[in-house]
């Protein structure tokens, strides 16, 4: 599959990419992707969220009422989970929510979200570009001259640029990505992706291995 290089004005610079096929041509593999995605999920969680139970509320253990012949539950001191105040049975405590996929599971995931964007013509491959300062008006033209202003897009870049991420931080529809971070859930959850040609190459090294 070619795609036409442009560069950051939107205009055709008269070059083309070939996409590999084996990164962006497979059938895809939904129950794969959707475990790469559960995992990438599941680490962005806290895990913090703690309610206290019985033996830790502070209270009398006292017996409040007689066990039979009240017409009601029966319920013991007052920190009974059946009383207001009282604890909770089986809250949520501090947990690691975090779990294991293997290697070719996760490139076979990436794989199969860039293959979908591939189908649906939603992948952009532009000229290796920089910002010499943080100028977001610079960006937002760029995005425009693109025509993926107002879509959900994600640039990747082959490596770290403190300018072209400073100038995307604040738009809430643009992220910027290394293409060593590229993983299924953020492609997947971008309506456009653009691709500079270094980052492409970094790509393929990465997932023909």
């Amino acid at each position: 599959m070619e795609i036409n290089v442009l560069n950051i004005k939107g205009e055709d610079t008269g070059r083309k990419v070939t996409l590999n096929e084996s990164i962006f041509g497979i059938e895809p593999n939904d129950h794969v992707l959707y475990l790469d995605v559960k995992q990438y999920l599941a680490n962005q969680r806290q895990g913090t969220a703690k309610s206290k139970e019985r033996s830790e509320i502070s209270g009398s253990t006292r017996k409040l009422g007689r066990q039979k012949g009240g017409g009601g539950a029966r319920r013991g001191d007052i920190n009974s989970p059946i009383l207001v105040g009282g604890a909770r049975v089986f809250g949520p405590k501090p947990r690691d929510y975090r779990f294991k996929l293997n290697k070719k599971v996760k490139v076979l995931a990436r794989k199969g979200a860039l293959s979908y964007k591939a189908k649906d013509n939603a992948i952009l491959i532009v000229e290796d570009f920089n910002f010499e300062t943080p100028k977001t008006k610079e960006f937002i033209e760029m995005s425009k001259n693109l025509k993926v202003d107002g879509r959900k897009v994600l640039y990747v870049l082959p490596e770290a640029n403190k300018s072209v991420y400073l100038s995307a931080r604040n738009l809430q529809r643009s992220e910027v990505i290394l293409a060593s971070a590229l993983n299924a859930y953020k492609v997947l959850n971008a309506d456009v992706i653009v691709v500079t040609e270094k980052s492409l190459s970094t790509i393929d090294g990465i997932l023909t291995k």
